[in-house]
């Protein structure tokens, strides 16, 4: 071998490149870093500042400082620091939830309409544009109010309300991908259709849901915000969007109340969509490729 002979280039595999692609992606970087210490502050953040989040513990009202409170009290006279962390853990999970719970509906109802075609997509799609016509606001507030305003119903209506884009998305993956050369191969080679659907497809369709499905989870906590907003919640747990609707009363007098919640959900959603674009652009191998 020549010693002046050049090196040659290995090969990396596709999630090599797009995590290099995520990690030259600034924004998404440092939207990364502040989800992670939002849900490290909502583990961990109770257990370091210890105190009940329902405790009245000063007068109501008292602005950010006075007495050592950080952010305040609120309405009743309760820390506002103690409620903002215990908050974080209830909406990020009501968050993740409500977008696993979206993902699955959506996946489920995409795949079997992009894969079977015919008379099962045409019914599956009527149902999509059923759903998806409907004001999605009303109709999760008329689940609520109607089975209760728990953590579990509320998060059930926001994934029965937001699955019909991720079911569109499926769907137009798996027309792709059905109609590719190894994937007609594996058909004609006699691989049942939930291999096909579960083992073959649904990995190669996935970079677009992944993309969705963290979206998702930054509309969920905005869309339990806005349901709490309009006293759409259970009082007995803490969440930022209960904080908001608790205090959206004196808006006027202590705007600080509600502020310090919204900007804590404006922030967490921001990271949400900066880490969502950020994997758009390294998932995508047609960026990848520039």
């Amino acid at each position: 071998m020549s010693l002046n002979q050049e090196p040659i280039d290995v090969a990396r595999s596709p999630f090599s490149e797009a995590m290099e692609m995520f990690r030259k992606n600034h924004a998404a970087v440092a939207g990364l870093v502040i989800l992670i210490l939002i849900v490290l502050g909502g583990i961990f953040g109770p257990f370091i500042y210890q105190g009940d989040p329902f405790e009245m513990v000063w007068a109501p009202f008292s602005p950010p400082g006075e007495e050592g409170y950080l952010l305040g009290t609120d309405y009743l006279g309760r820390d506002l620091v103690s409620m903002i962390l215990h908050g974080a853990r209830v909406s990020i999970a009501i968050g993740v939830s409500a977008a696993f719970l979206t993902v699955f509906i959506g996946i489920t109802v995409g795949a079997l309409a992009g894969y079977y075609k015919g008379w099962v997509e045409e019914i599956l799609m009527r149902v999509t544009e059923f759903f998806q016509v409907l004001p999605t606001l009303l109709f999760s507030m008329v689940i609520v109010a109607l089975f209760g305003a728990s953590l579990p119903m509320i998060t059930l209506a926001i994934g029965l309300v937001s699955w019909p884009a991720v079911a569109r998305i499926t769907r137009s993956e798996f027309l792709r991908i059905r109609e590719l050369e190894y994937v007609m191969a594996a058909r004609a080679s006699g691989v049942r259709n939930w291999k096909l659907i579960f083992k073959v497809i649904l990995p190669n369709a996935l970079p677009p849901i992944i993309v969705q499905a963290a979206l998702m989870v930054g509309s969920a906590i905005l869309f339990e915000a806005g349901l709490s907003f309009l006293g759409l919640t259970d009082p007995n747990v803490v969440s930022w969007g209960q904080i908001i609707g608790s205090n959206r009363q004196y808006i006027l007098d202590a705007s600080y109340t509600v502020t310090i919640p919204g900007v804590a959900i404006f922030i967490t959603v921001l990271a949400i969509s900066l880490v969502g674009d950020g994997l758009n652009d390294a998932l995508n191998p047609k960026l990848r490729q520039r």
